[in-house]
């Protein structure tokens, strides 16, 4: 290009502080409908703290609250409801192990290229998912009617030990057992999903590194799958939890047995049913706080940031309305030099 047919400076646009733009006025997004949402849920709150706390009871032989407050206090700590909360405890430990232990294995077993292995583990997941859990407790709670005696031997052959099945089948333990194999239908699948979610080149690079099988599902896949099979393990915690009432129907004296008990001699099923209940949600309560640290702690190093434990964030909604949200009614645009 030639000298003459280059622009000349003067003819450039000049930039300065005359022609600066004006200020950007922002107009903050109005909701309406979440301030409609806000009214509708106080009122309804308001009305169920009124009708909890200030209700009084329109029956002519009863004073007071309508939910008769002071009769749920007095059978909270009854020894039999604390035998019950205890005995529900154990019901949910002993299940989740032994479930959490037969998902493992028949997830291993559903991965397996044995079609005998990887169809027998299909069976099992299909059959005790497929039928309700009270019935399966219902089955092996009266088991001992069609096998009176449990005998140890020989397969078709001769039995060395025969025990009566009355005195080790407790209902307790078919409880436990009919708990158990439910669960680990379910934890199979949670866990069978969590390996396949491991990217396969990590188990290659440990075969590689003449790893067995079992040695690398154990040492490298299991580990990096804990992060996707924590937070349903810890759903069905906390549903085994509640599950175990079920148990009560064939005599264990857990929480909704002995509360179901109680109230069938007083004739306060209400009363007794809100005892059950508040038990219930405090325990689930500490089970979930325990699940929330859990997923947190197997969150490390696969997010950029870990999510606020609620302590951090009761502080930090304690600071931003102590403080107050930050004001930006205009943005000034930054003056440019054009030199």
């Amino acid at each position: 290009m030639s000298e003459g047919n280059l622009p000349r400076t003067e003819d450039a646009p000049q930039v300065g502080a005359s022609s600066r733009p004006a200020p950007i006025k922002a107009i903050p997004v109005r909701h309406p409908w979440r301030w409609v949402a806000g009214i509708v849920l106080i009122i309804l709150g308001a009305m169920l703290i009124h009708t909890l706390v200030f209700s009084t009871s329109q029956q002519p032989h009863q004073s007071g609250s309508r939910f008769q407050w002071n009769i749920v206090g007095s059978y909270i700590f009854s020894p039999l409801i604390m035998q019950g909360v205890v005995l529900t405890i154990e019901l949910t430990i002993v299940s989740m192990i032994v479930g959490v232990s037969l998902g493992v294995l028949v997830a291993v077993m559903r991965l397996s290229k044995s079609r005998l292995i990887s169809g027998s583990a299909w069976a099992y997941v299909w059959f005790f998912r497929g039928t309700p859990v009270l019935v399966q407790i219902y089955f092996w709670f009266y088991i001992s009617a069609l096998y009176p005696n449990l005998t140890l031997g020989i397969p078709f052959g001769p039995s060395f030990v025969s025990i009566n099945m009355n005195a080790v089948l407790t209902a307790f333990w078919a409880g436990v057992l009919a708990l158990s194999l439910n669960e680990g239908a379910y934890m199979s699948e949670i866990v069978r999903a969590g390996i396949i979610s491991v990217d396969e080149g990590q188990g290659e690079a440990a075969h590689s590194l003449g790893m067995s099988k079992g040695k690398s599902l154990r040492l490298i896949v299991l580990p990096q799958a804990m992060r996707l099979i924590i937070p349903p393990t810890g759903n069905e915690t906390i549903s085994m939890l509640k599950t175990t009432s079920l148990v009560s129907a064939i005599g264990v004296g857990e929480l909704t047995h002995w509360s179901l008990d109680i109230a069938a001699q007083n004739y306060r099923f209400i009363q007794m049913m809100i005892v059950a209940s508040i038990w219930y949600l405090a325990m689930t309560t500490i089970l979930s706080i325990g699940q929330y640290y859990l997923e947190r702690h197997y969150a490390r190093g696969s997010s950029r940031a870990l999510p606020l434990t609620p302590f951090q964030q009761i502080k930090k909604n304690m600071r931003h309305y102590h403080l107050g949200p930050k004001k930006t009614e205009s943005y000034d645009l930054p003056e440019v030099n054009h030199e």
